[in-house]
């Protein structure tokens, strides 16, 4: 029996200690990349399937809404959390609005509890990649149809 692949995971933090951190609570149940900047982060996002992105909202250069709006754009699969110290009304909502983030996460996590959200964003991106394929199979039946 083949053991499934693991979730894969991105976590944007300017701090080193957080990456190293997040790193050792999450290892062993994701496939880990961890990006001290918003330019690392769009490297890994580059060469890997990257199925959830975690990223800090303040950070030097540019905030984590800015970097999700922006990487949104090339690659719009990924499920998207803002994990923040910081809580700013305004901020939340640009990150809805601009980053169609999944969630917010203030800080300091709890390990678990963030362990069940990668889960029920990874739900949620397996899902939207299924109805993406029965799209793209219904659509192609249509012009099947059609050009008979």
């Amino acid at each position: 029996m083949s053991e499934k692949p693991k979730i894969k995971v991105l976590y944007v933090d300017d701090e080193r200690n957080n990456l190293v951190s997040f790193k050792a609570n999450f290892r062993i149940d994701f496939e880990v990349f961890i990006a001290e900047s918003a330019d690392e982060g769009k490297l890994l996002l580059e060469k890997n399937k990257i199925h959830v992105i975690i990223t800090d909202q303040r950070m030097p250069i540019k905030t984590g809404v800015e970097f999700l709006e922006e990487v949104m754009k090339d690659y719009p699969d990924p499920v998207r959390i803002l994990l923040t110290g910081y809580t700013d009304m305004e901020t939340v909502i640009e990150a809805v609005n601009k980053g169609k983030i999944y969630q917010y996460v203030r800080k300091p996590y709890v390990a678990e509890e963030l362990k069940k959200l990668i889960q029920d964003a990874y739900d949620n991106y397996e899902a939207s990649q299924k109805i993406k394929r029965d799209n793209e199979q219904y659509e192609f039946i249509l012009r099947q149809k059609l050009l008979s």
